[in-house]
């Protein structure tokens, strides 16, 4: 039996077809390959982010931002000098772009306007820090990408 060439080209996309969507369900289901958003309420987020760039402004008002560097101990967080300690309150979040399982965040306990973040909290590589903090009821946001 012969194969004219339009049974040929049907049988090139079948195989054709049959290839990518091996691909792409091997794709989704192998647990190797993380496909989880960046955020978890994606929507919900996304509604607060005139208050997080009105925050944004207000930090890059300051004389004198937040600093952070890296030290034996860990990451050390230096807030501004001209802020009263017992009124600065917020959180810190650390999230780790390449595993969500490693994502964490920590109340702002300050003690001489720095804030600790152990080493045994981290891993080496990229992070993307973001403190959200309150000083006199204006809030502030500073976001930085770090490689600890």
């Amino acid at each position: 039996m012969r194969i004219n060439w339009g049974t040929g080209i049907v049988i090139a996309f079948g195989c054709f077809i049959t290839f990518i969507l091996y691909l792409v369900i091997n794709m989704m289901t192998d647990k190797e390959y993380h496909h989880d958003m960046v955020v978890d309420d994606y929507y919900k987020k996304e509604l607060t982010l005139q208050s997080d760039i009105n925050k944004e402004e207000n930090a890059l008002k300051l004389d004198k931002n937040v600093t952070w560097s890296h030290t034996d101990n860990g990451i050390l967080i230096q807030f501004p000098n001209a802020m009263n300690v017992s009124e600065i309150s917020g959180t810190v979040s650390l999230y780790r772009p390449s595993n969500k399982t490693l994502d964490f965040d920590l109340p702002i306990t300050l003690s001489n306007h720095t804030l600790l973040i152990p080493k045994d909290k981290l891993v080496n590589g990229r992070w993307d820090l973001t403190i959200d903090w309150k000083n006199n009821d204006t809030s502030y946001l500073y976001k930085k990408s770090l490689v600890y």
